[in-house]
């Protein structure tokens, strides 16, 4: 292929929306970041809790996962770990997006295999250069 092929390619899936699942106890969050990236133009999934996301990665392929650490159910970590063993998933990035902000519960969002970490409050700008940097555009 081409350079110019190739660089018409890349400009080409910068522009597909992409789906991306946000999954957090508080509807309100979900929400609030649902709207966000849904006005960026992606497709946005939600789940309340880890136990459901997981569920819903079964069939489901997306382009990122947005998860809060403090859930009923599964916590964000142990999403993460399971994410991570699902070979459809496995490199998906994955962004925790939580109110933690401690050093080693950074690190055990990193171990766990978290692509990265979002502390709350944000704003949406902030959200969505997050969200392109992770996602390559």
């Amino acid at each position: 292929m081409s350079l110019l092929a190739r660089d018409n390619v890349r400009r080409l899936k910068r522009n597909v929306p992409k789906t991306i699942l946000t999954v957090d106890d508080a509807p309100t969050m979900r929400k609030l970041i649902a709207f966000t990236l849904s006005s960026a133009g992606h497709k946005v999934l939600e789940a309340p809790d880890g136990k459901a996301a997981l569920d819903m990665l079964k069939n489901t392929r997306v382009d990122l996962i947005l998860t809060d650490v403090n859930m009923p159910n599964m916590d964000g970590i142990e999403l993460t770990r399971s994410v991570r063993r699902m070979s459809q998933h496995a490199r998906t990035p994955l962004l925790i997006v939580t109110t933690e902000s401690q050093a080693n519960a950074k690190a055990a969002g990193k171990q766990a295999g978290a692509t990265g970490w979002i502390v709350k409050p944000f704003d949406g700008v902030q959200l969505l250069a997050v969200v392109k940097r992770v996602l390559g555009e």
